[in-house]
């Protein structure tokens, strides 16, 4: 059952709005001034805060003040209640953090969607949202937006890419958000000399492509199926309209697509620190973990050219240490497919 804190200090309305509540199903905890009302909202931590503005001891600017400032409370949904309309009491109350405006006199339907509404929208942001379809499909049905899935089923077709082809070279325009359906891809930046740097690796059920649609800027880096590839692409104005339809929305989407970015530091202190052998183990892990099923063997058939570009090292180099790792019972190599005996050993390698 949700919690509803209530600061009114008017005792007949206070009342009659806690009946209200009450009768939709939520859990009410009352305070009859705005410092009673902080003491209430530190101690339950409510799913929503509904707060009249003029009270007696600490009016609901100081309440909202005083909360904001405390990180138990800071993020919990806040609705000011008011009998005054002007436009300059409503932008004071949302610079200082509120969530919505109710105006007196007000009815109960009112009320009850505002409550619902706040509450609706805070479980969605604290949500995690998958880095795949459906958790795309989970933000565009909390802005109201069209189920991609199905849209995708009928009105795209999916393009298929042959294992080395270029879905989008370094430098084109950005113009589509890419979901692989089946298939692997690879990202990857080239220096002046030609030598690869993967920095992005995508399994089916990701969507990639979307740092430069976010920035507005061209592909920063170039897209290479890794096998046999079906990928469907949605288009950047749907894509924008995704992303901008709510504040809130595309933060949490700006921070569900930034998660990336701290695998690739990782990547990145490796190559620059780690011995040959922990990077290509690194490598060998990072691909299992990546595109391993649950319960089942996954066997490395990337091409030793792919491999070492994503460790990080001379395609020789590679060989050597496979061979090294082959020799020690680490991986198992059969017909140029690789298979990982013992991937904790592997993962616990001394630098």
């Amino acid at each position: 059952m949700k919690t509803v804190l209530l600061i009114e200090d008017n005792e007949e309305i206070r009342e009659n709005m806690s009946e209200i509540i009450e009768l939709a199903n939520y859990k009410v905890i009352t305070a009859p001034d705005g410092k009673q009302g902080i003491e209430q909202a530190v101690k339950h931590k409510p799913d929503v805060i509904v707060c009249d503005i003029m009270m007696p001891v600490l009016d609901g600017y100081g309440v909202i003040h005083m909360l904001q400032k405390n990180d138990a409370t800071r993020n919990i949904p806040f609705i000011f209640l008011t009998a005054k309309a002007e436009r300059s009491e409503i932008r004071k109350g949302m610079e200082l953090g509120a969530d919505d405006y109710i105006t007196k006199p007000f009815n109960g339907t009112e009320l009850l969607n505002a409550i619902e509404s706040r509450i609706r929208k805070s479980d969605f942001l604290k949500q995690e949202i998958t880095p795949d379809l459906n958790g795309l499909n989970q933000i565009i049905s909390s802005t109201g937006g069209k189920d991609l899935l199905k849209e995708l089923a009928k009105d795209r077709s999916v393009n298929k890419y042959k294992k080395k082809q270029i879905i989008y070279t370094e430098g084109n325009h950005a113009l589509r958000l890419f979901y692989i359906e089946r298939g692997k891809v690879k990202t990857y930046k080239t220096n002046d000399d030609g030598k690869e740097l993967v920095v992005g690796l995508y399994n089916e059920g990701d969507f990639f492509g979307y740092l430069a649609l976010l920035e507005g800027t061209t592909y920063k880096e170039t897209a290479e199926a890794i096998e046999e590839t079906e990928i469907a692409a949605i288009p950047k104005e749907e894509f924008d309209q995704l992303v901008n339809s709510n504040r809130d929305v595309m933060q949490k989407f700006i921070r569900l697509l930034a998660k990336n970015v701290t695998d690739k530091e990782q990547q990145l202190l490796s190559i620059a620190y780690n011995s040959l052998r922990k990077k290509v183990a690194d490598a060998l892990i990072t691909l299992n973990r990546k595109y391993k099923k649950e319960n089942e063997q996954f066997v490395i058939d990337i091409s030793r050219e792919n491999l070492a570009t994503i460790a990080g090292t001379a395609k020789e180099s590679l060989i050597r240490t496979l061979s090294d790792f082959k020799d020690e019972k680490l991986i198992d190599i059969t017909g140029g497919d690789i298979v990982i005996l013992n991937e904790k050993k592997l993962e616990n390698l001394i630098n």
